[in-house]
């Protein structure tokens, strides 16, 4: 198909608008991850119109941090968002976007954004905030879709458009992995051949605490299944399920879920890949409500969001898994 690059809002204005408008944003250098996001916004779209914006925002990025070395690659980003189905790319300048230079009213992130991402950046997610409701007033869009991976930013996103009574959806879509598991970024490309070896152990501690946390699940519910007493575990044991009855009956009196144990699985995979070489630094591993990014208590219950943070030379990256604790009984 054939895919438009706009300039300005008031091109994008005057276009004629037919079914409902899904707005993909990114900062290019786009991945398939992006084009995920893009063809599950033309499914969304249907026969309306699928809008990608590309735009490297400058109030993203603190001091130090990787703006100009940021890749632009808009030609390649235009085929990609093509193939994937987008209608048009929007592409502003800064002046654009902010024509009185950088804006003084801001988006404040409020309590959340202090938190994980917004404590090692410092005003990151206002920046982000900022941007965000500004290309939302700019798209005009009936859907905007953003990427599980970026999980803080999404309930960040969420949480402004419900208080502040944006007309907009919010549909966030899962993260695209490599076939190794190391989640999709525009970043990696950074990395060496020997850096990238190490930064799988971002995914692999995921996948450690995820595993456990399975496990534990399954056995919640084998106890379920029979009450846990002490004639059933004799009765198992005398069929040779000693171990199962065991297991069984820890985990009947134990604290649901162990949000603990699924912690730790993780970091004994970050805490190997701290004396690889080059090794990894984390910044955090939290297992935190995906409501308001806090940590979750041992007795929790419901959706969660397992989340990690490191670096690996001079590149930072992040992942996350969303896991759910305690199955209805």
């Amino acid at each position: 198909m054939t895919t438009t690059v706009l300039r300005t809002a008031d091109e994008l204005h005057a276009r004629v608008r037919t079914g409902r408008r899904a707005v993909v944003m990114t900062m290019g250098a786009l991945h398939e991850g992006h084009a995920t996001l893009i063809r599950t916004a033309r499914g969304i779209a249907g026969d309306g119109e699928v809008v990608v914006t590309v735009f490297v925002n400058p109030l993203q990025f603190g001091a130090g941090e990787d703006l100009d070395r940021y890749p632009r690659t808009l030609d390649a980003d235009v085929k990609i968002a093509g193939l994937a189905g987008a209608d048009v790319v929007f592409a502003p300048s800064v002046d654009e976007v902010y024509p009185g230079g950088e804006p003084q009213v801001r988006i404040s992130a409020g309590p959340m954004g202090g938190r994980l991402e917004g404590a090692t950046r410092p005003g990151h997610f206002d920046g982000m905030l900022t941007v965000v409701a500004k290309l939302l007033h700019l798209t005009r869009p009936d859907v905007a879709l953003f990427g599980q991976k970026d999980a803080q930013q999404l309930a960040l996103i969420r949480r402004m458009v419900r208080d502040l009574n944006f007309g907009t959806e919010i549909v966030g879509v899962p993260t695209v992995r490599e076939a190794d598991g190391l989640a999709l970024s525009s970043r990696n490309r950074y990395l060496s051949a020997t850096e990238r070896r190490t930064a799988l152990a971002l995914s692999q501690a995921l996948f450690a605490g995820s595993d456990r946390h399975a496990a534990q699940e399954a056995l919640r519910a084998r106890a379920r299944e029979v009450p846990a007493t002490h004639a059933r575990a004799e009765a198992l044991s005398a069929i040779g399920e000693s171990r199962a009855a065991a297991d069984t009956h820890a985990v009947a009196k134990a604290a649901p879920g162990g949000p603990a144990a699924v912690r730790a699985a993780a970091r004994l995979v970050l805490d190997d890949a701290a004396r690889l070489k080059p090794p990894l630094a984390l910044d955090y591993l939290a297992l935190v409500d995906p409501s308001d990014f806090t940590e979750i208590p041992d007795d929790h219950t419901g959706e969660a969001v397992l989340a990690v943070a490191a670096r690996v030379g001079t590149t930072r990256l992040i992942d996350n898994i969303p896991l759910t604790f305690g199955a209805a009984s």
